[in-house]
């Protein structure tokens, strides 16, 4: 777990296991543009900055609690 929380790039499982957000609301975060990933070339591996996107997810359900709808969401994340 240290060598992942010292990670440039981690993966999607690796974001599930340093958050506890279920892996199906990252891919859907993921694919709703709300996180940012870059795709590794030779096994086509979606790479996240590990502390961009912690702290992302951090203000996404930080939104959620708040009572924002996803597009409400999306639109006050634009601006990060």
């Amino acid at each position: 777990m240290e060598m992942i929380e010292n990670a440039e790039y981690v993966t999607i499982g690796e974001l599930v296991r340093l958050t506890g957000v279920r892996y199906s609301t990252l891919k859907f975060y993921t694919e709703e543009g709300m996180l940012k990933f870059e795709q590794a070339e030779e096994n086509l591996t979606r790479r996240y900055r590990r502390s961009e996107t912690l702290e992302r997810i951090h203000v996404i359900k930080k939104l959620k609690e708040d009572g924002l709808s996803i597009p409400q969401i999306k639109k006050e994340i634009e601006s990060i």
